[in-house]
């Protein structure tokens, strides 16, 4: 299934693609789309669900995080090896774990560059979400945790991440830095998330091309790692890090800036677009 949220911040509604790809609203049989929802018992509820039957989501509405009520973004940096190459950095032994702490938004949100901000980046990811609680799992049957994937944009102000000190997760977590979707795609139709295609535009030109082949921990090792320190709970999005051609990595280095067009996707996930605009109150 290809389930979304649709509609104003504040105001979204859950819905569903049905086979032709026309939107079905589902907001008489669940109020959203959120970890409630992302139950194995209760996705099969929507799966069992007649959509020929369900009304039509209007056309033209704002496409909303495919995702409600997430409480936590748990983030793997220097995950391709091909990435690690083009940064300068050796191939973590472990993964590299950081949070983001900004609020989702939706695929086609704008992106408001932060205050003084003169170094933000891009790197499309691979989201995979958790759909139970999960405490010390397998390798073997982590991906029975995940309710299903989506594309995600790891928007990151270098300046910020690099050079003020302590964590990652400054560069991060500015506002708008976190769209999610268009769409959850359940685990089903992904029959393996290590052989996905990632790609990332900036303004019509080539940026980001990857595989998620190249991962240097795979989606289940991630889910292992993060559940033996963390318990991870229903709604939880892992984003599995960015393959090459982020600009921070370009010779000179590249960045965004007000009216770019940012266009992104994973195969099978849908693809974002995104225009870049300047900082306001």
């Amino acid at each position: 299934m290809k389930l979304f949220r649709y509609g104003e911040e504040g105001a979204e509604k859950p819905a569903i693609l049905d086979a032709d790809g026309i939107g079905r609203d589902l907001s008489a049989h669940m109020d959203d789309l959120g970890p409630d929802e992302l139950s194995p018992y209760a996705l099969k509820t929507i799966a069992d669900l007649d959509l020929a039957a369900l009304p039509k989501v209007p056309e033209g509405v704002r496409i909303a995080p495919c995702i409600g009520n997430v409480r936590r973004i748990f983030c793997i940096g220097v995950n391709y090896s091909d990435h690690a190459a083009e940064v300068g950095i050796e191939p973590p032994e472990n993964p590299i774990v950081f949070m983001k702490a900004c609020e989702p938004t939706g695929a086609n949100d704008a992106v408001m560059l932060p205050k003084g901000s003169s170094h933000t980046d891009w790197e499309v990811e691979l989201g995979v979400v958790i759909n139970q609680t999960v405490r010390h799992i397998s390798e073997e049957d982590a991906l029975d945790a995940v309710a299903g994937y989506c594309v995600v944009n790891d928007i990151s102000e270098r300046d910020f991440q690099n050079n003020h000190g302590g964590q990652w997760i400054k560069g991060k977590s500015c506002d708008g830095f976190g769209p999610i979707g268009p769409w959850l795609v359940t685990r089903d139709e992904i029959a393996d998330p290590q052989k996905l295609d990632l790609w990332l535009d900036v303004n019509g030109e080539a940026k980001q091309r990857g595989t998620t082949a190249r991962m240097i921990f795979t989606v289940p090792q991630i889910i292992a790692h993060l559940s033996r320190f963390i318990t991870l709970h229903a709604g939880d999005i892992i984003t599995t890090g960015t393959p090459p051609g982020v600009g921070m990595g370009m010779t000179p280095p590249q960045f965004l800036k007000a009216g770019d067009e940012v266009r992104l996707g994973v195969e099978g996930l849908g693809e974002q677009c995104q225009k870049v605009v300047a900082y306001s109150k």
